[in-house]
């Protein structure tokens, strides 16, 4: 099974049949899958197969599903008694370059790990017995797909997607499939923010903003926040795009360490720390995980541009990220 994202998937039938590919490219003896096109939950499901395949010391973890059934991918890379640290990317169904980003570190982890390797001073046997990274690369399928294929007619919402949309075009479509903004679906200022939802005449679902009846009522968040409830990590990396900048704050409060590991990222990636501000403020990962645990949390804004960002951006985006996901375990 070999992947070239949004050219070539070698996987399951349906999958094939939708591609209009049904035989194996040439890429399929590379180490490293490249991701040069736009990911979707089919592509991330088959990278997930394909490293689970390669790899005897990636575990994958059972998180839950989306709203139309879609798994939550998760892998696990580490001893599960070492210390854990959680990434997550696709909250919302535009940034959805932000799975990419991730199922490249997760396939970059696994050949270093392999080759027995060190990455700018961490030797990956020390990372993998002293940190468990727990990563998902894609917590928004239901919205990476509206993004970038459109509403299905399939879909029993199909109907009430288009009338909340506002029409067929769902490129900047960043709700799950119920129209909730899932990066406002945590219980950290969400009553507060339903005062600015009112503000601004959103009432119900939609593209974006609408943070749900009430906390964590999507099971795409649930299911993050139990497994966070189980695995207890001492920091969280959340991807979106874009801005370049770094968020660690809620409602201007964070953990002492955040402040000095903020920094940190700032010289590794040259992002700006800044705190959110308007609806940005509010109910997000990192607002909650800041709230309820009192730990380092970062909300990294990848790329510069205008959403989505094109794939032509992945590499240099990655470029200026890669350093970040392979330190950041062990700033904590």
């Amino acid at each position: 099974m070999t992947i070239r994202a949004c050219a070539v998937i070698y996987c399951y039938k349906d999958r094939n049949e939708r591609c209009g590919i049904m035989e194996k490219p040439e890429k399929i003896n590379q180490t490293i899958i490249p991701l040069d096109g736009d990911v979707d939950h089919a592509i991330v499901g088959a990278c997930i197969d394909e490293f689970s395949s390669r790899y005897d010391f990636l575990e994958r973890v059972l998180v839950g599903k989306s709203i139309r059934g879609r798994e939550l991918y998760c892998v696990r890379l580490g001893r599960r008694d070492a210390l854990p640290v959680l990434y997550v990317g696709t909250h919302h169904g535009m940034e959805h370059l932000t799975s990419a980003l991730l199922l490249r570190f997760i396939n970059e982890y696994c050949e270093s790990m392999r080759t027995g390797g060190r990455l700018y001073g961490v030797g990956m046997e020390y990372l993998f017995s002293e940190r468990c990274i727990y990563v998902l690369p894609m917590l928004n399928p239901d919205g990476a797909e509206l993004s970038l294929h459109g509403a299905s007619r399939e879909s029993p919402l199909y109907e009430r997607l288009i009338k909340m949309n506002g029409g067929e075009d769902f490129t900047h479509w960043q709700a799950n499939e119920r129209g909730v903004d899932l990066n406002h679906n945590y219980s950290a200022g969400f009553f507060e923010y339903k005062s600015v939802e009112n503000e601004n005449g959103i009432y119900g679902g939609g593209p974006t903003k609408y943070s749900g009846e009430y906390p964590e009522s999507e099971p795409e968040t649930s299911a993050l926040c139990t497994l966070i409830r189980t695995v207890g990590p001492e920091l969280i990396l959340t991807l979106h795009t874009q801005g370049e900048e770094i968020y660690y704050t809620s409602g201007g409060e964070c953990p002492r360490a955040s402040r000095r590991i903020g920094r940190v990222i700032s010289e590794l990636t040259g992002y700006e720390l800044a705190e959110p501000e308007g609806t940005a403020a509010y109910g997000g990962l990192t607002d909650w995980f800041v709230a309820e645990y009192g730990k380092p949390s970062f909300t990294i804004e990848c790329g510069r541009g205008k959403n989505p960002l094109p794939p032509d951006d992945f590499f240099s985006i990655y470029a200026r990220l890669r350093e970040l996901f392979f330190r950041a375990p062990i700033l904590v």
